[in-house]
């Protein structure tokens, strides 16, 4: 086995703002696993100066094990890969992600089916993905709606004006809505708005209240007109038991967990707890979101709208067709880089 990486910048087409942050471009690192056969599999994490990951850190962290994965990735399930190198990534979920995504997608190719049959899962019910729009002028949040007509966008909000911008922005479609506070509303926000947002055609709020306000967040779940569904509240696997009787449900972001192998993990948990669960993404190329495209039929909801975001994506792999996922052609994640 051989371990390659794959750096690009990703151009943002337009300015991305939420909360807590805003860009251009996106740095992401692609992982590849080439095996004596020459096939090959790849995997991706996103640089985030939020969670202090740089593009540097997740290299030189699996250089740091170059040896480990060379010499037993050959021999191993993507789970049971996972297990062994997660004491050395432990404190780089983002590095793990890229590395476990990239072994899925190689055991997958090796049996030759792609990833979500490899799992025995029915893609006929697959939850469409949103769109999502940064926070902007309402004038210019309205003009990209209007540059992609979609059946639903996530509005990022967490500003001083947010529900004059939702109201803006139903006035010029009739798609659904999500809602995207990124910790920047309180309770008694939240508990307020809920209504007004829910006849607005919001089908939950995401992350309203900041990830450690667990008496707030208690309040809201128990006094919201709308779902609540966490994000920066449900990071790894131990969050899912937090967010029991705090949200309606959780969004997973792969990179933040460490891969598919924990995702699954965290979906069939709080699947058991009666939550709802919804996959996110980090702006990838289509090498992540296809890694994300093999989890749709275990969904309720998902936002992997990276490759709308971005101008020159690296790899082919799924396409989105008005919010549908198409599968590619190929076996694995379908994620493919040129030779």
């Amino acid at each position: 086995m051989k371990l390659f990486f794959h750096r690009f910048d990703l151009r943002l087409k337009h300015t991305f703002t939420i909360a807590h942050d805003s860009r251009d471009v996106q740095q992401t690192l692609v992982i590849e696993l080439r095996d004596a056969n020459g096939r090959r599999g790849f995997g991706e994490a996103t640089a985030n100066k939020y969670y202090g990951i740089t593009i540097d850190r997740m290299v030189a962290d699996l250089e740091a094990i170059r040896d480990v994965i060379e010499r037993e990735a050959e021999t191993h399930s993507a789970e049971s890969f996972w297990a062994l190198v997660h004491p050395y990534l432990r404190d780089n979920p983002f590095a793990q992600c890229a590395l476990d995504e990239a072994m899925h997608d190689l055991v997958a190719k090796r049996a030759g089916v792609p990833l979500y049959q490899y799992w025995h899962l029915d893609p006929a019910r697959n939850p469409i993905t949103n769109y999502t729009i940064g926070i902007d002028t309402v004038e210019k949040m309205v003009a990209k709606m209007q540059e992609l007509p979609w059946p639903l966008y996530k509005i990022k909000l967490g500003t001083p004006d947010d529900m004059a911008i939702v109201r803006e922005l139903r006035k010029h479609t009739d798609a659904r809505f999500r809602v995207d506070a990124n910790c920047g509303w309180t309770a008694g926000q939240t508990i307020q708005f809920a209504p007004e947002l829910k006849a607005l055609n919001v089908e939950f709020i995401e992350q309203p209240l900041p990830a450690d306000d667990y008496t707030g967040q208690a309040r809201v779940f128990a006094e919201s007109a709308l779902p609540i569904l966490a994000d920066e509240s449900c990071i790894v696997e131990n969050d899912v038991d937090k967010c029991i009787n705090r949200f309606h449900g959780v969004n997973i972001k792969l990179t933040k967990c460490g891969g598919l192998t924990p995702a699954r993990r965290m979906i069939d948990r709080a699947k058991s707890a009666g939550m709802s669960v919804m996959v996110g993404c980090m702006t990838e190329s289509s090498v992540g979101i296809s890694a994300i495209a093999q989890l749709l039929p275990l969904l309720d909801y998902v936002d992997m709208d990276g490759t709308l975001l971005i101008t020159n994506d690296p790899a082919s792999g799924v396409t989105l067709d008005y919010g549908r996922v198409i599968y590619a052609p190929e076996n694995g994640t379908g994620a493919m880089l040129p030779a």
